[in-house]
């Protein structure tokens, strides 16, 4: 009997320096200068879909119709550009499919052949994604179609993790250079409180951290514990 009761009195000695450590801790968010926070209802949406432009590094196939010998595959440099034989060094870095053939028939045009046909299309096209991470099962990227949306994106990511803190739930958009923030209470959506966010390629979504449930599993890790422990604990945690 003593011996528990010493293990209860260290597990409340430890829940008293967590709960210290955690009213030390900064939750605030959105204080950079270049960062606007929103609520739920005005977060913007893109001006348009994000469409594929040539980058750096990637390899490009480009087929010119009559000109077999100059087609090929070629590999962009850091810029995204790539040199091409008989035009040497072309600017095709965050150019388009069709803006990187016209740029390339446009210079072949006259000199090397009378009507070029160009084809431009990249070896492997990166699908449009968007990234979920903080406190769920699996943080990653995943690919965004139509209708996506923020509960969708969870379910993607193999749900919460059991410290989620489902009032704390971030959506990070840049639309036209300005970054926002979407805070949203995901447990209120799957009441059907508040709509289902829609999501756009290139949004960051971040699931935040429940405090209380943390500093439980923390101490349940360090100790073996009787279940009238437990319950002290968990009470102390809520």
């Amino acid at each position: 009997m003593g011996r528990r009761i010493s293990v209860i009195r260290l597990i409340l000695c430890i829940v008293g320096a967590l709960l210290l450590s955690a009213c030390a801790t900064d939750r605030t968010f959105g204080t950079a200068s270049d960062i606007e926070v929103t609520d739920l209802t005005t977060l913007p949406e893109p001006e348009g879909q994000l469409s594929y432009v040539i980058g750096p590094r990637e390899k490009i196939e480009i087929t010119v119709l009559g000109g077999e010998e100059i087609s090929g595959v070629f590999l962009t440099d850091e810029a995204g550009d790539l040199a091409f034989p008989f035009l040497g060094k072309v600017a095709t870095g965050g150019r388009s499919a069709n803006e990187a053939a016209d740029l390339i028939a446009s210079g072949l045009r006259g000199r090397f052949l009378r009507d070029p046909q160009v084809r431009v299309v990249p070896e492997e096209l990166v699908s449009p994604s968007v990234s979920v991470g903080g406190q769920v099962t699996k943080p990653g990227s995943y690919p965004v179609f139509d209708n996506a949306s923020l509960l969708k994106a969870v379910n993607l990511a193999e749900g919460l993790a059991d410290t989620a803190d489902t009032e704390d739930v971030l959506i990070i958009r840049e639309v036209g250079g300005q970054r926002y923030i979407g805070l949203y209470n995901l447990k209120a959506i799957q009441r059907g409180n508040y709509e289902d966010p829609e999501l756009f390629a290139g949004d960051i979504i971040m699931v935040g951290e429940s405090a209380a449930r943390r500093r439980l599993a923390t101490i349940l890790s360090f100790v073996p514990l009787a279940s009238t422990a437990a319950i002290i604990i968990d009470r102390l945690g809520r």
